[in-house]
């Protein structure tokens, strides 16, 4: 087996096993430890005296999964997506597929779009607008807004009601 990084799980383990392995702990104390049966504990203690190291790290690490779908079968995925799909989040785009007959769940959609570099992560941030100097005098910058409605409930035809708002006013008012 090719050296193979330990994770911290299996780590606490192997020095778990070495001090069982030099007498400072007993393995019904090393199982507390390690937070596993007394017969979970053999099982690493045997693996441990006949492989070493090695015989701690999990042993389906580096291999695909059961449950992997065919390299074909995701090529395909991938190829609609790109021809029909590209615009689609990754949640639309898997029920759109469903109907084209591709079964494929949307997380692993998600993964498998991140990876060939056709969906970001998270929102894009806009940038920061930025503030415009104010007018100096009165009257340079008049903002004005109508609203059209029935202003007179019925009694009269709608009427516009105009605003106007000087920015040095509003300047003032803050």
């Amino acid at each position: 087996m090719e050296s193979l990084l330990m994770s911290s799980k299996e780590r606490k383990r192997l020095t778990v096993m070495t001090a069982v392995q030099a007498g400072e702990l007993s393995l019904v104390q090393g199982a507390g430890v390690m937070k596993v049966s007394y017969r979970q504990a053999k099982r690493i203690w045997k693996r441990y005296r006949k492989r070493g190291d090695v015989g701690l790290v999990h042993r389906a690490r580096g291999r695909a999964g059961t449950r992997r779908m065919a390299p074909v079968e995701r090529r395909k995925i991938l190829s609609r997506y790109r021809a029909r799909y590209a615009d689609f989040g990754p949640t639309l785009a898997a029920e759109y597929l469903v109907k084209d007959g591709l079964k494929v769940d949307h997380e692993t959609l998600r993964r498998w779009l991140l990876e060939e570099g056709l969906w970001q992560l998270g929102r894009g941030r806009q940038k920061h607008r930025q503030w415009r100097e104010r007018k100096p005098c009165l009257g340079q910058m008049v903002q004005m807004d109508g609203s059209h409605h029935d202003w007179f409930e019925g009694r009269r035809e709608k009427a516009v009601l105009m605003v106007m708002i000087d920015e040095c006013d509003v300047k003032s008012l803050a």
